[in-house]
């Protein structure tokens, strides 16, 4: 992991139970809690906006930016934060799987210790990893199964923590145990490092694996772009995520025909989130570009059978 994204002595690198799920727990108790600041949240989608609400819990958090007045289509520009310069840490979420969102590139936060959820682009693209002062992912999207959680701090974030936490809450005790502080979930780890080997070896990097993930992404998009209206992609082309391609039909019935024809057609789990709609194609590091391909031409294949 650590030679895949170029990291330096400064991070130490966890292997934690709970998936991102139990971070938007441990990242308020160890550095909201007792910290007298608040903390900044720029949230641009659903899950954001879930990590917003166990903070809530441990101390108080302060809104930076918000994108649900235009129903989570867009991320902000760097002028539309509103910051504080003294907060204990700003968290954001760089890739919204709902809403098929993602930052193109890392906000200006200015000082403040960043912390990213990156739990669906973790490992799809070379990462910054010096502006940050924690990234967390779910294992599950592009870098192992479920229940694991990689956690990549920067050391002197640690000295940060107060004492009397839950020894299993506290990144100090993982990060002394070398995460064997209880057995450790071996098997999902095995498969992560199964992971980095083939990113390294096969695909040869992150950068070679974006541009195959842009290509993948592309080819959607163009053919969204190009249908006149047909398919209606929900993010703002400038925040559109390379992982998560969400678009909407004509209508309902449409929607409904599109997924039917597609799992008959041996293109699965393409219904969008309730909360959005209408489709989603998460075109994960796992997912082949001849999957992706098949998925082009079907899209194709079903406007023109439709008269558009």
């Amino acid at each position: 992991m650590a030679q895949l994204l170029g990291l330096s002595d400064q991070y130490d690198v966890l292997f934690l139970h709970g998936g991102a799920r139990l971070q938007f727990s441990m990242i308020p108790i160890n550095f909201l809690r007792g910290a007298g600041k608040p903390a900044d949240f720029i949230v641009t989608g659903h899950w954001g906006a879930d990590a917003l609400k166990e903070s809530q819990r441990e101390g108080v958090v302060h809104l930076a930016w918000d994108g649900k007045p235009t129903k989570y289509t867009r991320t902000p520009k760097d002028e539309e934060l509103k910051l504080d310069a003294d907060a204990a840490y700003v968290h954001y979420t760089s890739n919204e799987t709902i809403e098929g969102v993602q930052f193109p590139a890392e906000p200006n936060v200015g000082a403040v210790p960043a912390i990213c959820d990156m739990s669906s682009d973790f490992l799809s693209r070379p990462i910054a990893v010096g502006k940050y002062a924690m990234i967390y992912a779910g294992a599950q999207k592009n870098a192992g199964p479920a229940g694991l959680a990689v956690v990549i701090i920067r050391k002197d974030m640690l000295d940060r923590i107060p004492d009397g936490l839950h020894s299993m809450l506290d990144y100090r005790v993982h990060s002394q145990n070398d995460s064997t502080f209880n057995t450790p979930p071996c098997f999902p780890i095995y498969m992560v490092m199964l992971t980095t080997q083939w990113l390294l070896r096969t695909i040869g990097g992150l950068a070679k694996m974006d541009a195959i993930n842009r290509r993948k992404a592309k080819m959607l998009y163009d053919i969204i772009d190009q249908s006149d209206g047909f398919f209606k992609g929900h993010a703002a082309p400038e925040s559109r995520s390379a992982m998560n391609v969400t678009f909407r039909l004509p209508s309902e019935d449409a929607e409904k025909a599109f997924v039917k024809e597609a799992t008959e057609a041996g293109l699965h789990e393409l219904k969008g989130h309730r909360s959005v709609g209408g489709m989603r194609a998460s075109i994960y590091n796992a997912m082949p570009v001849e999957g992706v391909e098949k998925l082009a031409e079907f899209m194709q294949a079903f406007r023109k059978k439709s008269g558009k």
